[in-house]
């Protein structure tokens, strides 16, 4: 069985529910991928509300998609990070932002990212994805000269704060997928493999696996599968393109996405430098049969015309692994 293409809704938050799934069936999708923002899945109307869990999933039947997954990136930004400010405010609800003291932001924010667990079993959907933050990504750069201590510190305190939201995704059981990604406590192999270690390896955290943050950076998409192949629980397809010129970096000059000169951008999918057929192979390695959820992001093409084209590149590249040797039929 193909593993079902969805859309990732966050990118289209401007939208209503109703209006993104009927272009999403239009174009070809097999689901959405709900985003916890928005009026698409709102957790404390879903833990509230009689019936609003079910006006969510009345729209997606409606228009014969389904929903395998959650998604709360921008709450979960502010478990850790540090500072908190008026970034921050811009993507939180405001009951969870508050007053704005940044430990009050900090620990709402994890109860709300709890609250989301308990509103994706309500859903009926096993996986959550989104971000952790992180108090140390400010200190990516060692200079002034920074000492493990202050590394150690940020690890300790992302377990100090997730492992007691991870016990209630292990209590309803649900799963928490972090996407890999710049500015979160995990944004490559080996620092994934720390946040792994630091909650001593727990079921309930695993990984969102998206390879456009990977490859800009120089990383091996195929080889974070490999790395962790029994931690990746949802797959988002996104692709991104290094252009540097010579003229700007790789740390991206301050340039806004799609700025000239920039160092990468993202790219809607089969545009960029990712390596598609190699990710699939992997995944089909390791029997992922989750969603293929597309995250749509580039600055130089009409998202809609980029949705609809992603919907038919998925469907296209998600090749079935096959069932024996090649060279089976040389034997006796």
């Amino acid at each position: 069985m193909p593993r079902p293409v969805t859309l990732f809704t966050g990118q289209w938050a401007d939208l209503t529910l109703e209006v993104l799934a009927e272009k999403a069936s239009s174009w070809g999708y097999d689901g959405l991928e709900l985003a916890c923002w928005g009026d698409h899945f709102e957790v404390d109307r879903a833990l509230s509300e009689d019936g609003y869990i079910q006006t969510r999933t009345d729209i997606l039947s409606k228009y014969g998609l389904n929903c395998w997954s959650i998604s709360t990136h921008l709450v979960g930004q502010c478990v850790c990070d540090d500072p908190i400010d008026e970034r921050h405010q811009a993507i939180l609800p405001p009951y969870v932002w508050g007053d704005g003291d940044p430990e009050g932001v900090r620990q709402r924010a994890a109860e709300e990212v709890a609250n989301t667990a308990r509103a994706a079993q309500a859903l009926g959907v096993s996986v959550v994805n989104g971000f952790t933050g992180s108090s140390i990504w400010k200190y990516l750069y060692f200079f002034p000269p920074t000492g493990l201590e202050m590394i150690n510190a940020g690890y300790s305190d992302f377990a100090a704060r997730w492992n007691p939201i991870l016990n209630v995704f292990d209590e309803v059981g649900v799963k928490f997928a972090l996407e890999v990604h710049p500015t979160e406590i995990a944004y490559d192999i080996v620092t994934a493999k720390r946040a792994l270690e630091v909650l001593d390896r727990r079921e309930a955290f695993g990984f969102n696996y998206d390879p456009s943050h990977l490859v800009w950076q120089g990383i091996e998409p195929a080889r974070f599968i490999q790395e962790f192949p029994d931690r990746i629980y949802h797959v988002h397809m996104k692709d991104a393109a290094v252009t540097l010129d010579g003229y700007s970096g790789i740390l991206g000059s301050h340039l806004g996405f799609g700025a000239p000169h920039r160092g990468w951008d993202f790219r809607s999918l089969g545009h960029g430098d990712v390596n598609f057929e190699s990710v699939i192979r992997e995944l089909n390695r390791i029997n992922y049969q989750g969603p293929l959820s597309v995250e749509w992001e580039d600055s130089g093409m009409d998202r809609e015309f980029g949705a609809a084209e992603a919907a038919d590149f998925v469907h296209n590249v998600d090749f079935p692994a096959s069932e024996l040797a090649f060279d089976a039929a040389f034997g006796d």
